[in-house]
């Protein structure tokens, strides 16, 4: 492999991120591109378009640098657009590494800090806060950063392809369609690089083993045609609530939050339990202490690996909605006609999510209790995804990457979350390798209020890629 200068790397990126990515990051938190799912008008209100517009302008002038590089925005008809960028290799024609980001966002939240909110850029010592920086704004900055401080330094890299979507925080409906698109323009691929996941801290690289599927779905339980007096119908008339708890007791233990149903269990694979020891020994206390705990609230349990099992490994059911009551203050003594759930399961890796949600839908409708009306209208289900085992040359370039970054060793852990596009390449590209990573550490909070993008990191993710480019063309 051609040596790479770390120092001139450093600078290269360091000059890059505070010259030009931070600055293109911050008018990208302004715009308010929400994904599909938030934004049904998304098309006619142009804001995609606009962040579409404004990762294109910067590109094309970085591409310039690199001879025969390409980039389109491809449109397929109703759907939302994907950024395209083709950089030739100067090693194994035929060989592809597929890099890949998104560029929509979630909604707003409420609950951010004073002088902050989710399209209000803010620059406070090393982090970027409001929506979209880190989740995943940055990751077409990194994945051509990468490629340019190659450039540089006129180090070999692979024929790459640069895939950033606008439909990742909705599930991604849109991306199957244009991965089978442009499938001969795409080619072979041996090496996925995903930036769109996270780092149980900022000390070292994080490699994500594997992903959590998700199912879910509406719950809804219907008693009556219409409120009536509570004083009246209450231990007559079972109450909507109630019923609900009993069907959601179905599914889990109210006591311990263990999932019981065998169809959206699976076992550990030994190899995950080992790492999760070793996150557990380098995080600490950090496996739980980054959530904003209330006072005097504790943990799920004391044991740390157990706590990052529960996180990656088990199926996990949360109530994210609720219709069919009034605020308190509004509530009178009315015994409600309904209740309605938002569910939201997430389900093991290698679990089946169709099959889950399927038994799902048997067992909360099945058997009314009192012969109440209850409904389950599932969503879209979507599975996990575990990694394939990596391949000697990436074990070694990846624990020399976090060592020259971060001055630490390498660690890895699956998500509890879900990025529907592993899934789909990993079926797509078998023999692929994958290097999953991303700047979503403790407190960065997406999805919530107060997002922010710590910026080191993304400096020294962007130093990894490269070195794995670099790796991966000699490998």
């Amino acid at each position: 492999m051609a040596e790479i200068a770390h120092a001139q790397l450093r600078k290269f990126t360091d000059d890059l991120w505070r010259d030009e990515v931070v600055p293109t990051l911050v008018e990208y938190i302004r715009i308010p591109n929400k994904s599909p799912s938030f934004e049904p008008d998304w098309a006619a209100l142009g804001h995609m378009d606009r962040a579409v517009d404004l990762f294109v302008g910067w590109a094309k002038k970085k591409i310039a640098a690199l001879p025969g590089a390409t980039l389109s925005v491809e449109r397929l008809p109703g759907r939302t657009p994907l950024i395209f960028i083709d950089v030739p290799g100067s090693a194994k024609a035929g060989d592809t590494v597929l890099l890949y980001g998104h560029l929509d966002k979630q909604p707003e939240m409420v609950g951010w800090g004073e002088g902050k909110g989710p399209w209000i850029p803010v620059i406070e010592g090393d982090k970027l806060y409001g929506r979209g920086g880190a989740d995943d704004g940055y990751a077409m900055f990194g994945a051509l950063g990468a490629l340019l401080a190659l450039k540089e330094q006129n180090v070999p890299h692979a024929r790459s392809v640069i895939v950033i979507e606008a439909s990742e925080e909705s599930g991604s409906p849109d991306l199957p369609f244009y991965i089978d698109a442009l499938a001969q323009r795409i080619g072979n691929v041996s090496l996925v690089v995903c930036l769109d996941s996270g780092c149980g801290d900022y000390d070292r690289l994080w490699l994500t083993t594997s992903l959590r599927g998700m199912v879910g779905g509406t719950l809804r339980v219907d008693v009556l045609e219409e409120g009536v007096h509570s004083g009246d119908a209450s231990g007559i008339v079972p109450s909507s609530f109630r019923i609900l708890r009993q069907l959601l007791a179905r599914l889990e233990n109210i006591e311990t939050g263990e999932v019981l149903v065998e169809e959206l269990n699976a076992p550990v694979p030994p190899d995950r339990l080992a790492q999760a020891k070793v996150a557990a020994a380098a995080l600490g206390d950090a496996v739980y202490s980054k959530f904003p705990f209330v006072q005097g609230m504790r943990p799920a349990t004391g044991d740390l690996v157990e706590l990052i099992l529960n996180r990656t490994w088990r199926p996990a059911l949360s109530v994210t909605g609720l219709a069919g009551a009034p605020v308190p203050r509004d509530a009178g003594n009315v015994l409600r006609p309904f209740t309605e759930a938002k569910l939201s399961m997430r389900v093991p890796p290698t679990g089946d999510a169709k099959r889950a949600s399927a038994r799902m839908k048997e067992i909360l409708e099945r058997d009314p209790p009192y012969g109440a009306r209850v409904s389950y209208e599932p969503e879209k289900a979507g599975s996990g995804w575990n990694a394939p085992k990596t391949a000697p040359w990436l074990d070694a370039v990846l624990e020399d990457a976090s060592h020259a970054s971060f001055g630490q060793p390498v660690a890895m852990m699956g998500e509890g979350g879900s990025i529907p596009f592993m899934g789909m390449l990993g079926e797509k590209f078998p023999e692929a390798q994958f290097v999953v990573t991303g700047v979503l550490g403790p407190h960065s909070n997406a999805h919530g209020p107060n997002e922010f993008l710590h910026i080191p990191t993304g400096k020294k993710v962007t130093e990894v890629v490269a070195r794995v480019l670099a790796a991966h063309a000699v490998r």
